[in-house]
């Protein structure tokens, strides 16, 4: 039985569904074009903000992700727009202080969001109590999301009570989030129906179309009263991301379809069409596309599965993607259940990569030893008894709210950026706080006037043909402007080239500063940038202790000496990008 109320559509094409389909690398430039059509589209709210979306751009486009809210809230008039936010996460991978928390949710405010989707990747509301008070002081509206897995501990009790305390703290409607797509069309009808009766509440279903149950997902919770649904425009849908709207609204019943113009959505469709194929069609990989029914397995989400792929890619280790798969599972399980959603789909999945390259737990990255530790909340189960003794030792996990342990780091934030002089606006002290490494880099080249305006065009992103041995190969070129590259260095004809130099003859030269280190060499576990060298030359060193703090896949790993002994030689500097097994040092 159909009720006769509308159902209203929540649009992720400009957030989730770039996030999931083209590992967030979607540009801003190319957003604004559409950006007023969409408005006119008929959604209730436009998803442009938050998650990936603030990390990535400012690590690989290069982009302010402050502006990039700025230039579409100028463009969109009528939409409300909205943004995803991780609790005391925010939207970056480890907890931040309750100062910082309230001003960035009143500078994101301020820049334009009207709608916070506030969730914990543990579904732990100790966690959402400060982002959502201050969000509803300011007279934003909260959508209190419940991240939706499968697990021997997570069932629709379960849920229920973690709605009610979302209530409780002020949520004005709750969100289901289903970011693995793994939400089954019966459990949708139940959970939905259930909310709506026991808890008289709005309720919102997110899912995405990864196990190819999204539509019919969508249905049985608009049947139950579902008031809102999520969807993309394709082709940014489907495979990982959410359904297309243009299949949605035929499938619903007439008297359930919102008002959404749907010749704009064939206008913004055909753009996307060809935007994608002209600039981003290198990052779009066949296993994202294709309906993957072991997500009920594996529960990967669309934005970690592509993330998953670009992390195995930069390790030059794709081909171990389905070893990882079967790993990601184990570790889940052996930490407790937590859900595969940012930041904890990020440790779990970097944990799992780690295992399948390195050995199981052979490297444990800091987040993870901070999450068993209890610094992102609590694990839904208990860890496994002899994964927690080999990462903490004799160390107890804490049992209070994480962010009470955390000192205010706002003024400290700013005092840092005001000595080097990088503060051009307030937003920019919250992007030092979130990821000072990457804010530097960036506040850098922006002084410099090495940092494009969005709503320039330019030629980033392009795809050119390389020809090797006759063969040609299609390659994706992102953060440089080609056009600039040929006008200041013209490439030589390939007739006049020299002869190529063989690769061990490279190797040789690569190594030769090395070669004359005495000692042992401790080597990077995977590729990654160098981000604190912590001992010199002649330093005295002992078994365990930390060398090297190394940055890959978005983690923190100590590198640690393997014995005691004296440090004779360090071969890299800080920011310098290393691969797998290239040696750090060496210690005699």
């Amino acid at each position: 039985m159909w009720c006769k109320a509308m159902v209203y559509i929540i649009d992720t094409t400009m957030r989730d569904a770039h996030q999931s389909l083209l590992a967030t690398r979607f540009r801003t430039r190319d957003m604004l074009p559409i950006a007023e059509t969409i408005d006119e589209a008929g959604f209730y709210s436009l998803e442009v903000w938050g998650g990936a979306t603030f990390d990535a751009p400012l690590r690989f486009l290069r982009e302010d992700p402050w502006i990039r809210l700025r230039l579409i809230r100028e463009r969109v008039k009528k939409t409300k727009l909205q943004m995803l936010l991780r609790g005391q996460n925010l939207v970056g991978y480890r907890h931040y202080p309750d100062d910082v928390v309230e001003k960035f949710v009143e500078l994101a405010y301020r820049n334009g969001i009207d709608i916070f989707r506030v969730f914990d990747a543990l579904n732990d509301t100790r966690n959402m109590r400060t982002s959502i008070k201050t969000a509803k002081k300011l007279g934003a509206e909260v959508q209190g999301a419940i991240c939706y897995t499968i697990s021997p501990v997570h069932n629709i009790e379960y849920y229920l009570r973690v709605a009610e305390e979302l209530l409780a703290l002020g949520a004005d409607y709750i969100t289901i989030k289903d970011m693995a797509g793994i939400l089954e069309p019966h459990v949708a009808y139940e959970l939905v129906h259930r909310l709506k009766h026991e808890l008289r509440v709005k309720v919102d279903v997110h899912t995405h179309a990864t196990g190819g149950l999204a539509v019919a997902t969508y249905l049985e919770a608009v049947r139950a009263g579902a008031d809102y649904i999520n969807t993309a425009i394709s082709p940014l849908a489907f495979g990982t991301a959410q359904p297309g709207i243009q299949s949605v609204y035929y499938a619903l019943p007439p008297q359930k379809r919102p008002r959404i113009n749907m010749k704009a959505i064939d206008k913004i469709s055909k753009y996307l069409r060809r935007v994608i194929e002209e600039k981003y069609i290198h990052l779009l990989n066949w296993r994202i596309l294709l309906p993957n029914p072991d997500v009920i397995i594996h529960q990967i989400p669309g934005g970690m599965f592509s993330n998953l792929i670009a992390q195995l890619r930069e390790q030059k280790a794709l081909d171990k993607l389905d070893e990882v798969l079967e790993e990601v599972p184990r570790v889940r399980e052996e930490l407790g259940w937590p859900p595969l959603v940012t930041p904890l789909s990020q440790i779990v999945g970097t944990q799992a990569v780690l295992n399948v390259l390195v050995g199981r737990y052979k490297v444990i990255p800091k987040e993870t030893r901070d999450y068993v530790k209890g610094l992102y909340g609590r694990p839904p189960a208990p860890i496994k008894p002899e994964i927690k003794k080999l990462i903490l030792g004799d160390e107890e996990p804490i049992n209070v709210r994480p962010a009470d342990l955390l000192e205010p780091m706002l003024d400290k934030c700013r005092r840092e950026l005001e000595k080097l002089g990088y503060i051009e606006k307030e937003e920019d002290i919250l992007t030092y706080c979130l990821f000072p490494q990457q804010a530097l880099e960036f506040f850098k080249l922006r002084r410099e006037g090495r940092i494009e305006e969005p709503t320039k065009p330019q030629g980033y992103g392009k795809v050119v043909t390389v020809i090797i041995d006759g063969r040609e190969y299609r390659v994706g070129v992102e953060g440089v402007s080609i056009d600039v590259i040929e006008a200041a260095a013209p490439i030589p004809a390939i007739a006049a080239a020299p002869s190529p130099i063989p690769i061990q003859a490279v190797a040789q030269t690569v190594s030769a500063g090395a070669a004359a280190a005495e000692g042992e060499p401790v080597k990077a576990p995977m590729a990654g940038k160098i981000i604190k060298i912590l001992v010199k030359p002649g330093q005295r060193v002992g078994k365990g202790d930390k060398l090297v703090v190394l940055e890959s896949m978005k983690m923190y790993t100590d590198i640690v000496a393997p014995r005691a002994g004296t440090v004779t030689a360090v071969v890299v500097k800080e920011g310098e990008n290393v691969e797998a097994g290239q040696p750090l040092l060496y210690i005699k």
